[in-house]
This record gives C-alpha cells, structure tokens and sequence, in this order.
C-alpha cells in the first residue's frame, strides 16, 4: 500500500489481496472514483458511473444482451465485418503502403458493436462518433488535471468544441432511439431490450435521455477496450516472430484457410492465449479509482472514509512478485498449469466483483475471431523509425498511433 497526500488522500494498491478486497469482498463500502464524475458530462449516468439502486437496476435490464448464447449469436456478424475489413486492405499489402492499424481496429470495433448491440451500420457515422469521443477524451483528461474547474456550459473554446461534438454523436444515439420509437426497427437488440424494459416496483420505462446514457457508455466502452487490446496484440507479434509463428500454425492447422466461426474458438486456444497476454503487458483499463464511503483497513492499513483508492492493472500485471520474468511477452504463462496457482486479483483486465465489465466475454470472443481472421491472410510490420509508446489516459492508447504495412502470407 502506497498513500499518497495532495487535494485528497489517495492509496496504491498493487497486492492481489487489497485489490480483491476494493472490489469485491468489500464492495459495498466503495464507489466509483472522483474522476470518473467528469466522464459524466460526454456518457451520462449509464452502467459505467451510475451507482447505487439505479446501477442495479441497469445493470440487471443490460444482462441479457450479454447472455452468452445471445453473444454466440454475434460471431457471424463479427466475423463478416473482419472479412469486409480485409477486402479494403488488399489494396493496401502490395504497396506495402503504411496506415495507423490502431485506427483501422477503432473503426471496426466500433462497426461491429453496432450492428450487434444496435443493429445499426455506423459505418457512415464512424468519423462523426470517433472526432466526438477524441474530443470527449481530451476534454475530460483536461478537467480532471484542474484545481478550478469552470461548468461544462461556461462559454469557453474548449467548452463549445466539447457540446458541439456530444450533440453530433447525440445525434447518431437518438436517431436509433426514435427509430425504435416510431416502430421502424424491429429487432432484439440491446437497445430494443433497454426500450422494452419495465421497472419491477413502478413500471416505469426508460426515458430517452437514459436510453442515450446506457447507449453512449456502450458504444464507447464497447469498440475502444476492444480495439485497443488487439492494437497491442499486432504491436506485439510484430516484436516477437516466435510466437507470430506458433499462432500462424494453429491457424493453419484449425483454420485451414476458413473464415473462423463459433465452432472454432475451443481450438483456437494458443490464439486466446496471445490476447490475454497482451492484456497483461498493455491493459486497455490501466487505472481503476474508487472512493472509500466509510473507514475501512487494507493490507494492514486504516484507509479514512474519503480516501481514493487507485488500482493500477498496469502495475499489478508486472509485478515480479507475481509473474515470472514481468516483462515478458509468453502467452504460455496463462496455460491453466502455469496460472493454477496465481492469486485472483494477479490479472484483472476487465475489473472484478459486482462492477466486473458486463461485456468481457463479448470482448474476448471479437477478439479472438478478429486476430484469427487477420492473422492467417497478414503479417503486420511495425514502420521503422515510427516511436510507438503507451500514453496512459482514460484508456492506454499507443501515443502518436500505430503504423503498420502489411505483408502477405504466402505459405
């Protein structure tokens, strides 16, 4: 345990124990963190800041969409808008022309929880979604740094640019919304479900303002972990050709040149194994802050009622008290014989206990289906000179991108 005194007393907490105990054993006793208060302002009160009774609530009407037979049903999808993904790249591998992979991975994440979780192609949307959550994301980081913070509707540059991009991304949610509203999309998505949803104690729908929360909070958690992860994953093939070379051969050997479906995920075990490895090294989720709301005793320590709490994946994940040779890159350590005995709390990509991330099997499973998909038509090669370095953020993005060329397989 670290304490560490300015504005508020905050504690680190690194041992698997601690963070088990902030998350989940004694969870009722913690909420979400000060900072998160200023994401409100771009995703509203949806299942990422809400708290309480309402979270609850939430996060029991979100559920089903995230059932995993309901997300069986997304591999097609998920894999049909990887392959039209990979027709655009053709153009691409012989002129071995450089583009910024971390980009391309943004614009299919986010095309992908569209049509799964919204039925709707925002494929003509992405550009206007994707300047509105940059400028969100800076706006945000921005206020969380300033001691005097003037309100979002103070009339400054920066304040405009910032309304001027929630009402263009607004735009986008509400127009599915009133779509549903007026009957002309018929479908069991989660969006429908959320619409359709009735409160048990006073039968009381959603309005469309909460409907926009749940909805932006999805969109934005839902495309930017997921693409994230697997631009640390090329990032990381790219630097280590012998394990590239073992995930091209179970591809080879389960694939067999197919387009991977449901029926091929239980094989592709080396291909899970890489992705949980990059997570360790490059957690999309770097930080996790919660607020103690009374005293409570950690690791040995009295933590005050007050106090902020950082739980730091990106630490624990290379602590050498924990993993052998951290800095690694050895997807053979999450083997079930290798991790057996490896304390909970050791990896927590998605968080853990109540507030535990409600689409981590979605994640993985795009994930998984993406890198196979890729992986068995492309080598992606890192463009010499290009500085790729985490920037810890909101979210652990490569500062500056990340520019690729891509090299055809031929074997």
């Amino acid at each position: 345990v670290v304490r560490m005194k300015g504005v508020w007393t905050s504690y680190l907490l690194n041992h698997p124990a601690d963070i088990e105990h902030v998350l989940q054993t004694n969870s009722q006793n913690y909420r979400k963190g000060r900072n998160y208060e200023e994401a409100r302002a771009s995703i509203g009160n949806g299942l990422l800041i809400s708290e309480g009774d309402f979270w609850r609530r939430q996060r029991r009407l979100a559920q089903p969409a995230f059932h995993r037979h309901r997300i069986a049903a997304f591999a097609k999808v998920m894999s049909d808008a990887t392959e039209g993904m990979l027709d655009q790249w053709r153009l691409r591998a012989a002129p071995r022309e450089p583009f910024d992979v971390a980009a391309e991975m943004m614009r299919l994440t986010l095309r992908i929880v569209g049509l799964t979780l919204f039925s709707t192609d925002l494929t003509r949307e992405t550009d206007i979604i994707a300047r509105s959550l940059e400028v969100a994301r800076a706006h945000t980081i921005r206020r969380m740094w300033q001691a005097v913070k003037l309100p979002v509707s103070f009339p400054t540059p920066a304040n405009r640019r910032f309304r001027r991009a929630i009402r263009e991304s607004e735009g986008v949610i509400y127009g599915m919304i009133h779509a549903r509203r007026r009957g002309e999309v018929e479908t069991d998505d989660l969006l429908s479900l959320l619409l359709r949803a009735r409160d048990e104690e006073t039968g009381e729908a959603m309005s469309d303002v909460q409907l926009r929360d749940e909805a932006a909070t999805i969109l934005t958690a839902g495309h930017e972990t997921t693409a994230l992860a697997l631009s640390w994953t090329w990032y990381l093939l790219a630097q280590h050709p012998h394990v590239e070379q073992k995930l091209h051969e179970e591809l080879t050997t389960v694939l067999g040149g197919r387009t991977p479906d449901l029926d091929h995920l239980p094989r592709l075990k080396y291909t899970l194994l890489v992705i949980q490895e990059a997570m360790r090294l490059y957690p999309p989720v770097w930080a996790i802050s919660r607020t103690a709301l009374g005293a409570d005793r950690v690791g040995g320590y009295r933590i005050p009622a007050g106090s902020e709490i950082l739980l730091l994946p990106y630490v624990t994940h290379r602590h050498p008290d924990l993993w052998e040779q951290p800095e690694a890159f050895d997807p053979e350590r999450f083997l079930p014989e290798r991790s057996a005995t490896r304390p909970k709390f050791a990896y927590f990509p998605f968080g853990g206990g109540p507030r535990q991330c409600i689409g981590n099997n979605f994640a993985l499973m795009e994930a998984q289906l993406i890198v196979a998909a890729v992986a068995q038509q492309y080598r992606l090669r890192l463009v010499p000179g290009h500085r790729v370095e985490p920037e810890p953020s909101l979210t652990l993005r490569p500062r500056d991108g990340l520019m690729m060329t891509l090299e055809r397989k031929t074997e």
